[in-house]
C-alpha cells in the first residue's frame, strides 16, 4: 500500500487546521494524495464543527492512514491536548506544534510516511516555550542531524509552476546582507539546489541563474563591489564543477516571462529579492520546499493568518499545492533511489 504523507498540525490557533480540514473535504475533486495529520483528534473535530464542515475523524496509525483516507480524515493522535482557540494561541500551542513536527520527521525517516508537509507555525509562540531554532527550516535540519549523525545544510526554495527561487540569505536585515553573503555560501547553496533539482525534481541538467546583489548587478563596480568580488567568483566556481550557472544578472530583468524560460531556478541574494517576484506571480499556490534534507519537506507559502482563523475564509490552494508537490518529489526520489 502506498505510504501516506505526514502533515503537521502547525500553530493550532492559526489557519493550518482550517485548510487541512478543507483540503480533505475536497480530496476527490482535488485528486489529493493520502495524508494523515499529527495532532489532537478532539481539537480537529471541534474546529470542523466551528467551521460547519462535515469531516469525520479517524484515529489511525500511519500504516492504516491510506485505507482510512477515503472516508475520514486520518489523525495520528499525539499526547498533547490542544486548547487554543482561533486567533488565540495558548500554552498548548507550542508543545503541540513542536511534537507534531518531531513525529512527522520520525515517521518519514522510519519509512512510515512518504514525505513531510508542514502547516504554518508562529515562531513567536514557539520562542515562548524555549524553542531554540530561528524557524521551521533550521529545526528540521537539526532533527535530521539528530537522526543521521550528519550535519544537514537546509536551503529554502519557493516553488511554483511559473518560477522557482532560492534566497541565499534569508531572515536578515538588509544592512546585514553584504557581510553575510560570501562566495562559499553562494557556491554551497548552488550545489544543493542543482543536486536536488536533479535528484528530487528529475531535471537532468538544471539551469541556475544568480542575481546580483546591487542594482544592475553592480554596474561593473560603480554601484557596489560585491557582485564582482563575491557573486561572480561563485558563478565561476559552480561552472568549474560542471553546474550550469549564469550571473550575476540584474535582478530587475530576471523574472519576466521570456527570462524565466531560460532557467530552472533563480538564486537571489536576499529575502525580498526572491520572495517579491514569486509572491507576485504565484501568491495563492507557491510552495516552500526545503532542499538539502534527507527527506522531502514541503509547506504552504504563507503564515498562520490569525485574523481569519476559524472563519472559513482561508484558501486551501497553497496547502493543496504543497501536498501534491510532496507526493511528486517523494516519488521521483524513490525512483532515483531504486536505480
Amino acid at each position: 500500500m502506498t505510504r501516506p504523507l505526514a502533515l503537521t498540525l502547525g500553530e493550532p490557533a492559526g489557519i493550518g487546521p482550517d485548510i487541512t480540514l478543507g483540503a480533505w473535504q475536497n480530496r476527490r475533486a482535488l485528486s489529493l494524495p493520502s495524508f494523515y495529520v499529527l495532532g489532537d483528534p478532539d481539537f480537529l473535530q471541534a474546529r470542523a464543527r466551528l467551521l460547519g464542515l462535515d469531516v469525520p475523524i479517524a484515529v489511525v496509525e500511519p500504516h492504516t492512514a491510506t485505507a482510512a483516507f477515503a472516508g475520514a480524515l486520518p489523525v495520528v493522535a499525539l499526547t498533547e491536548r490542544v486548547t487554543a482557540e482561533p486567533a488565540h494561541p495558548d500554552a498548548s500551542s507550542g508543545p503541540a506544534a513542536i511534537s507534531s513536527i518531531r513525529r512527522a520527521v520520525d515517521d518519514v525517516m522510519s519509512g512510515r510516511a512518504h514525505a513531510v508537509v508542514t502547516n504554518p507555525i508562529a515562531k513567536a509562540v514557539l520562542y515562548r516555550t524555549g524553542f531554540a531554532e530561528p524557524g521551521h527550516t533550521e529545526f528540521l535540519a537539526r532533527l535530521a542531524e539528530e537522526r543521521t549523525g550528519r550535519a544537514a545544510r537546509a536551503v529554502m526554495m519557493l516553488w511554483s509552476e511559473e518560477l522557482a527561487v532560492v534566497p541565499v540569505t534569508i531572515h536578515l536585515p538588509v544592512r546585514d546582507v553584504p557581510q553575510a553573503l560570501t562566495t562559499e555560501l553562494i557556491v554551497e547553496t548552488g550545489r544543493i539546489v542543482a543536486r536536488d533539482l536533479r535528484e528530487r525534481f528529475g531535471i537532468a541538467h538544471p539551469r541556475l541563474v544568480l542575481a546580483g546583489l546591487n542594482p544592475h548587478a553592480g554596474e561593473e563596480g560603480a554601484l557596489g563591489a560585491e557582485d564582482q568580488s563575491v557573486v561572480a567568483p561563485a558563478v565561476a566556481q559552480l561552472r568549474r564543477e560542471r553546474i550550469n550557472a549564469r550571473g550575476p544578472l540584474p535582478a530587475d530583468t530576471m523574472f519576466h516571462a521570456a527570462a524565466r524560460r531560460g532557467y530552472d531556478a533563480a538564486l537571489a541574494m536576499y529575502h525580498d529579492q526572491a520572495l517579491i517576484p514569486i509572491k507576485t506571480l504565484a501568491f495563492d499556490h507557491a510552495v516552500n520546499v526545503t532542499l538539502g534534507l534527507p527527506f522531502v519537506r514541503t509547506s504552504p507559502d504563507h503564515g498562520t493568518a490569525f485574523d481569519i482563523a476559524g472563519t472559513g475564509r482561508a484558501s486551501t490552494a497553497s496547502l493543496v499545492a504543497a501536498l501534491k508537490l510532496a507526493a511528486r518529489l517523494a516519488n521521483v526520489d524513490a525512483m532515483a533511489s531504486a536505480k
